[in-house]
């Protein structure tokens, strides 16, 4: 992980929910709602979350080994894994097991009654601000993207995780402040429970979002079409290459992208000159994409149309 916005959005995310799970935790133990107890738990997650995030971007700088040869960029896509985890369990299984026993048991506030209400009120200041700054660092790499793509799409999971966790403790406030009024206006304590419920539903759903992304981190994602573009022009965009027989890319971890190719090269006199020559497209590929770290190019001589299994490599690239 880069030492810029990812840190600083999952930072200021853990700062922001230490704080508030501290409040919604004294809050709780004063009026005894089902809500603001869902809302502590959610909020003690979120703050595991962003440490297992920090963890995770720890390790992933560690040093390539004979076991590991391509290093431990992926393991920043298993901690995101866990996170997803952590908030399904924690978070989602949990409220909705306390919705379903102040439903069986509903009892409205009737001690400390508005301390909630001040309560979610800051905690909604708070988040607002943390995710404000999740925004701010991830407008910095998303560019022109939809929203919805760039968490799709994103090769580094922290930002796409820290910006749906912080979306998902925004509406889970409102959530929890929908409960929390609607029983002090009404003294019945099902309202209560709906708002844990909610809160319950909304962190399962934004955890299996979570889960089925960086399952596909995990598995392996190739280059962007945008990417593959640029590194086929690399490879063709001078003399020695006459044609790309094939190529797979794979990303090795968030920054670091991995192209192997068979490429057609021309009829070169000597060995020397054919390994310039590969040098040479290489030095292009890096320029073209500077994620591409780990190039493997092997030297062939085209012999007509690719054979299936070459042009299903090509397809796949």
């Amino acid at each position: 992980m880069s030492a810029g916005g990812g840190t600083r959005a999952i930072v200021a995310a853990l700062l922001a929910n230490l704080g508030i799970a501290v409040t919604k935790f004294v809050a709780y133990l004063l009026t005894m709602s089902s809500s603001m107890l869902a809302e502590s738990i959610h909020s003690v997650a979120d703050t595991g979350n962003q440490a297992l995030l920090l963890v995770g971007g720890k390790r992933a700088r560690r040093a390539p080994t004979a076991q590991h040869p391509f290093g431990y960029g992926r393991e920043r896509y298993v901690y995101a894994f866990i996170v997803a985890i952590v908030l399904f369990s924690l978070g989602g299984v949990f409220a909705l097991y306390e919705a379903w026993h102040k439903w069986s048991d509903p009892h409205g506030i009737t001690s400390w009654q508005w301390v909630p209400v001040a309560v979610l009120l800051v905690a909604i200041g708070l988040e607002s601000f943390s995710f404000r700054t999740a925004i701010k660092e991830s407008n910095l790499v998303r560019g022109r993207q939809s929203w919805a793509r760039f968490i799709r799409r994103s090769k580094a999971p922290e930002l796409p995780v820290v910006l749906l966790e912080d979306f998902g403790a925004l509406v889970g406030l409102l959530f929890a402040l929908f409960g929390v009024g609607m029983t002090l206006a009404t003294g019945d304590g099902r309202w209560d429970a709906a708002g844990t419920a909610m809160i319950g539903l909304l962190l399962v759903t934004i955890a299996i979002v979570l889960a089925l992304e960086t399952k596909s981190l995990l598995l392996g994602e190739g280059a962007e079409p945008a990417e593959i573009a640029a590194i086929e022009q690399a490879v063709t965009g001078g003399p020695e290459v006459e044609r790309i027989i094939h190529m797979k890319t794979l990303y090795l971890g968030p920054e670091e992208l991995m192209v192997a190719a068979k490429i057609a090269v021309a009829r070169w006199e000597t060995a020397e000159e054919l390994a310039r020559g590969i040098d040479a497209v290489e030095a292009r590929i890096r320029a073209a994409v500077p994620t591409a770290k780990v190039i493997y190019l092997e030297p062939d001589i085209y012999r007509g149309e690719a054979g299936p299994a070459e042009a299903s490599g090509r397809s796949g690239s």
